[in-house]
């Protein structure tokens, strides 16, 4: 077995080959999907990139491009946008 196959970044499979014996397959694990800092939910338009991959990639590709894309949900983002309309409403009223 080749070194780079013993860290924790791959998973190992057993799989019977055509010969009849077992053999030890690997596969990489992927990282955990990305959250929503305030609920927790996972965030959509964003795609599962190791280090690696996310350094290389374009800006564009990493994240979501809205406000707060990349860490608030939609729904998040839009309570967010109605509770200050709101308190603003409430600021001139007084």
């Amino acid at each position: 077995m080749r070194g780079m196959f013993k860290s924790s970044r791959f998973k190992e499979k057993q799989v019977k080959v055509p010969g009849g014996r077992l053999k030890k397959h690997f596969k990489e694990t992927k990282p955990n999907q990305q959250r929503c800092g305030a609920c927790g939910a996972p965030l959509p338009g964003i795609p599962r990139f190791s280090a690696t991959q996310a350094k290389n990639a374009p800006k564009s590709q990493k994240r979501p491009e809205r406000p707060f894309g990349g860490n608030l949900c939609g729904r998040c983002m839009k309570n967010m946008y109605t509770v200050e309309n709101i308190m603003e409403t409430q600021e001139k009223e007084e």
